[in-house]
């Protein structure tokens, strides 16, 4: 039997043969309260849009090129990569509840629409090109990561979104050692939702993603195929990539307060500390 934590596409074709929506998750249909998200692929020439007066909402550009316009304001010839595994940063656009917005696809196109509820105004549109991301890498030895700050808690244009892209290389470990974020107990750690979306090079490769919490009142793992989301209400969250394969993956987080503070199982902190 599938857990309710691990989403397979849908492949569903929400418009003819040109707009396939491979997952659409958010609060109405998951125990998640403060995440969702859409991907969605497009045909060449192909509109789509969206208008939530209920959520702001980050689309980010997977891979190919589009036109995204936001309340008339118009973003032109987005999109950096052909495939998330060019490893580049790509653009994406920011909009605020209430703001309707319209996907062009200039080529072939995959999107991420990530969400947090809310009503609030006060952020504007906005473009997150893709030199605007933040850049570093994490980790040693068999702990290495690649990661994209697309929104980030170091920036304040958002009220609960952060939105991250992650690559890990195959015999690696990555969310590693595993830590959790859900307990409201700032300055130590902050409550946040987490939604990973992957994908695998080769596409026919998997990985495992284990999640579970101190209780063990959730202890799962999950053999992770290509464009599965796995969903993370609480708990810690380790993701290992096997040998000959590479990993990307979305992150989606959000919660009350829009601070990203984590916890390491202290079982597995000590690796921190060697030489």
């Amino acid at each position: 039997m599938q857990s309710n934590l691990l989403k397979r596409p849908l492949s569903h074709a929400a418009g003819g043969s040109t707009i396939t929506m491979l997952h659409d998750i958010s609060w109405d249909t998951t125990e998640m309260a403060y995440t969702g998200l859409r991907v969605v692929d497009l045909k060449e020439g192909v509109e789509y849009e969206e208008h939530h007066r209920d959520r702001e909402s980050c689309v980010v550009l997977l891979a190919g090129r589009a036109d995204v316009k936001v309340s008339g304001v118009a973003y032109e010839n987005l999109g950096r990569r052909n495939s998330p595994f060019d490893r580049v940063p790509t653009d994406s656009v920011y909009v605020p509840a209430g703001h309707p917005f319209r996907v062009r696809a200039r080529t072939s196109l995959s999107i991420a629409i990530a969400y947090a509820p809310t009503t609030e105004g006060g952020y504007a549109p906005r473009l997150i090109r893709a030199e605007d991301n933040r850049v570093e890498r994490r980790g040693k030895y068999q702990n290495q990561r690649l990661v994209h700050n697309i929104l980030s808690d170091q920036d304040q244009h958002a009220h609960r979104l952060l939105v991250v892209e992650v690559f890990t290389e195959g015999g690696h470990w990555s969310s590693y050692p595993p830590h959790k974020h859900d307990r409201d107990a700032l300055p130590d750690e902050s409550f946040l939702e987490e939604i990973y979306y992957h994908e695998i090079d080769p596409p026919q490769g998997f990985v495992l993603q284990r999640v579970y919490t101190d209780q063990r009142d959730i202890d799962e793992t999950f053999v992770v195929h290509h464009r599965d989301v796995v969903l993370v209400p609480r708990g810690y969250h380790p993701v290992g990539v096997p040998d000959g394969y590479a990993s990307y993956y979305l992150n989606v987080m959000a919660g009350p307060v829009r601070i990203w503070k984590f916890y390491n199982d202290p079982a597995h902190e000590w690796i921190l500390k060697r030489a």
